[in-house]
């Protein structure tokens, strides 16, 4: 689109002059008129000029997106998500209260993305359209609620409930984040400590030992072996740390690989059930939310594979979304899944037949949120004894290893 140089007066009745990119000298007025200035004068440009106080804008733009990240936080979301509720049920055209939101942000990639959506939206292409050019922020569950509002024209209702959706997925996230915020940090001390033994101590006690010429117990022999390939073969150890690491990643990012690896953690150990759980009130949430939007059943099922967060979970959810196609109850699929408990299984065949699914999917998702939480609690209980026994089963050896033979020698020596 073309540039134009304008003059004009703003509300106060001052005069001010820039410059905007519009499809027309009509549209650049329209546009003028829209931010409350009176055009003057409007002149078509070659070309977007470029001056010191550009450049310097651009510059600490760029320093402030660098400095911040590219990413958009699940906060900045939420914020937004409220703005435009608010906004949309005053009956604000979308590009105005984009632009409004765009110039009271403080994260620099929320604002690109925001001047990138407006941008989109004065081109005549539809919200949904413009939100679609940004997959990394915008997930399928979130276009699909946007398409169901403009269709609708109750936007300020898919926003609101955007808005729910992703507080509660944030206070999922803080909830686990909590829970394993200590056993994070007692095991990454552990590992430091064991660092600093095996590559400064033990290597001191070996060359002691070695000049004594003693006879050393087996714990001692198997620290000092441990130290010595340490100490010269650590780069291999960081090497295969390196390549398990990447080898890992570039599994589950293959179909194959995630799938497969999705279903393993539901077997874990302790942490196991809590993804399950975490994932199917993510479903049942979704589900409610995307029903009472008046999303078709098989839409929604699609999009609620794509967002539960576990490709396993995400496949039964397809094999349910394709028996329902064929003319199957949400009972009987649910069934077949073999994903929910006999009470969940119940609740939803009682909505089923009352009507009223969209408010028993919400009850269900409580029940796995209080689940959830119930077992965050209990995994910091369980995982601090695992804790204490397996620092001083640490300690134990360090202490044989080290203490056993100084003992001999004292022992000789009297």
């Amino acid at each position: 689109m073309p540039y134009f140089i304008y003059k004009g007066r703003n509300g106060a009745g001052e005069l001010v002059q820039g410059q905007l990119q519009a499809a027309s000298a009509e549209a650049a007025a329209t546009d003028l008129y829209g931010d409350d200035i009176t055009p003057v004068d409007i002149r078509e440009t070659a070309r977007q000029a470029k001056n010191k106080s550009d450049s310097e804008e651009s510059g600490i733009e760029r320093f402030n997106a660098a400095w911040s990240g590219s990413k958009i936080e699940i906060d900045d979301l939420i914020i937004f998500s409220r703005q435009m509720h608010s906004m949309s049920k005053s009956g604000i055209p979308l590009d105005r209260a984009l632009r409004g939101i765009e110039a009271s942000s403080a994260s620099p990639p929320l604002k690109q993305m925001l001047k990138d959506v407006a941008g989109e939206l004065e081109k005549g292409n539809a919200l949904t359209d413009a939100f679609g050019k940004h997959p990394r922020i915008f997930s399928p569950l979130f276009l699909s609620l946007i398409h169901v509002g403009e269709n609708t024209g109750r936007l300020d209702l898919s926003f609101q409930q955007i808005g729910v959706y992703l507080e509660l997925e944030r206070d999922t996230r803080k909830q686990v984040k909590s829970a394993t915020r200590y056993p994070i940090f007692v095991i990454v001390a552990i590992a430091v400590a064991l660092a600093i033994l095996t590559i400064f101590v033990i290597p001191v006690f070996a060359d002691t030992f070695a000049r004594l010429d003693a006879e050393l117990p087996w714990q001692t022999v198997l620290l000092i072996n441990i130290s010595d390939f340490m100490v010269n073969w650590w780069y291999i150890v960081l090497g295969v740390l390196a390549g398990a690491y990447i080898g890992f990643r570039q599994y589950i990012s293959t179909e194959q690989g995630r799938l497969k690896w999705d279903r393993q953690k539901l077997k874990f150990p302790l942490i196991g059930k809590i993804f399950d759980r975490i994932a199917l009130s993510r479903f049942a949430r979704t589900f409610a939310m995307m029903m009472k939007a008046g999303v078709p059943i098989v839409q929604s099922l699609g999009v609620i594979s794509m967002a539960v967060g576990n490709k396993y979970i995400g496949e039964n959810i397809k094999i349910m979304r394709d028996g329902i196609a064929k003319g199957d109850s949400l009972y009987r699929t649910s069934v077949k899944a073999g994903m929910f408990s006999p009470l969940v299984l119940q609740m939803i065949a009682v909505g089923e037949e009352s009507g009223n699914v969209d408010e028993l999917l919400d009850e269900v998702a409580d029940f796995y949120d209080s689940e959830v939480e119930y077992d965050l609690k209990r995994l910091s209980s369980a995982i601090e004894p695992i804790l204490i026994v397996f620092i001083a089963g640490m300690v134990l050896i360090l202490a044989l290893g080290v203490f056993l033979p100084i003992w001999d020698l004292a022992s000789a020596v009297r």
